[in-house]
Parts: structure tokens; sequence; C-alpha cells
């Protein structure tokens, strides 16, 4: 498995306690509050991380059996102590152990952008899904719109100036161009039916958190580890971005594409 998709020890923790309410907690609700009027007997989370989306589905869709999967088994772990009203197992989005037309709804919160063959992920979702289901997912606009991350972009820069450490720009904001999105739904076989840009505000307790959120909570941490000490680039980046953010509380605007695609009947 590739660093860039890799989460151990204590990393879904962090990445949930710190991000989740700064990046993912209001598309969660978001996404969530779209699904209440299709009313899914059958659902499917792709790349579900630590749960936050799957929390939010559960609570919006009491009567819908859920089904939160992620690549990752540290995720997995600690994601179904998290939110035991899911049926959590580890999954591969480009090779899913489902039979065709098993969900009615299928939804990913920011995961599609860590799918290596994204039509062939489409393609599986398209598969498993019953004719006439939906697809659901949202993607990251990219990093300079969204001031959390586009500080820690800048802070990196500033600090390795002729290398900085490309994840965040690479992965999770490197997957932002609507054409290019609707042309993979279409080739893996579905209908974009929406995709809207949409705009909304997390909340952080400190700069000094989101650093540790950032550079302990993602794969972003194993590239500091090649260029030092994590601990003494932790303490230098978290100093930037109280210069560029303030030291807290903050509230910060993130913006992403939130796509719905549908199976023919």
């Amino acid at each position: 498995m590739s660093s860039d998709v890799t989460w151990l020890e204590s990393m879904p923790e962090v990445y949930d306690r710190e991000l989740g309410p700064a990046l993912f907690h209001p598309f969660a609700e978001h996404l969530a509050s779209l699904t209440r009027e299709m009313a899914p007997g059958r659902v499917l989370e792709l790349a579900a991380g630590t749960g936050i989306a799957t929390s939010a589905l559960a609570r919006a869709l009491p009567d819908s059996h859920i089904t939160a999967t992620d690549l990752n088994p540290a995720m997995v772990s600690w994601a179904a102590q998290r939110e035991p009203r899911a049926t959590w197992l580890e999954a591969d989005a480009q090779a899913l152990q489902f039979s065709d037309g098993s969900f009615d709804l299928v939804v990913c919160q920011f995961g599609v952008m860590f799918f290596p063959d994204k039509p062939a992920a489409f393609a599986e979702a398209a598969r498993v899904m019953a004719p006439g289901a939906t697809l659901l997912f949202a993607v990251w606009d990219v990093v300079e719109v969204s001031p959390f991350p586009a500080a820690m972009m800048a802070s990196l820069s500033t600090m390795f100036p002729d290398d900085p450490p490309g994840f965040i720009v690479r992965l999770p904001h490197g997957y932002a161009d609507p054409d290019q999105i609707r042309a993979d739904v279409q080739a893996g076989g579905l209908e974009v039916e929406s995709l809207q840009r949409v705009v909304l505000t997390g909340t952080a307790s400190s700069a000094e958190g989101l650093t540790e959120g950032f550079c302990l909570g993602t794969p972003l941490r194993f590239a500091l580890q090649e260029r030092g000490e994590l601990d003494v680039l932790i303490v230098q980046l978290t100093e930037q971005m109280v210069t560029r953010l303030g030291p807290g509380p903050l509230e910060g605007e993130s913006a992403a594409f939130v796509i719905t695609a549908r199976r023919a009947p």
C-alpha cells in the first residue's frame, strides 16, 4: 500500500479529532441531508475513513442498512468502534466484494481523489448499484480556495522552498476539474445528474491543532519524516500556521464539488 493512502497507529484518531470539525463535518451533514428524500434501504459507503460521514448518514437514515468500507485496516478498526450503527468492512473501491445490484445508494465523501483508476472505481460502483440507484460523492476544489489547507501548503513551501511535500495538492486537492469528473463518471457507466460547487465553514480549536491534524493525521507525516525530525518540524510548522491564521479558535471556509450520478433504471 502506497504511503499516500496509509494511515497507521494513532493517525485515524488525530485525523478525526483535529481535521474532522475543520474540514469534514460540515460536508458530512450536507451529504447526509441530500440522502433523506432518497430513503434508500441499502447504503454502501466507500473510503469511509474514520466514519464522519457514516455517522451523519446513520442519523439521517435510521431505517437504512449502512455498509461502510475503507481500504485501510487501521481506519476500519478505529471507525468501527466510533460508529457501530454501520457494518464495517475492508474493501477496495476498484474491486468490491459485493454482488451486482446490491445497493440503492453509494456514498463517498472525499475518497474518490485517492482511487488510482477513477473510471474503474465508478464502474465498480455502478456494478453494485441497483437499477436506478444513486452515487453521491464529494471532492475538494483546488487547495488555494480553502484557507486551512492553503495555509499548510504555504507553510510547507516556506520551510521547504526547493521541495515542499506535495501530498495535499497532489491527492486531496488534485481532482478538481469538473469536466474530468464528468468524463470519468460517464466512463464508469453512470450519468451525472448534478455537479455543484459547495462552500461550507468549518472550525478548528487552534492553528496548533490544525498542524497536528495535517502532520500526524495524514500521509503528509511520511514526507515530513523523510525531511527531518518530525517533532521539530511540527513545532516550526505550527509557528508558520499561527502567523498565517492566528492562534485560534478558527473558522474557515472549504470549497468542494458535490456530485450526484445515477445508474440507468
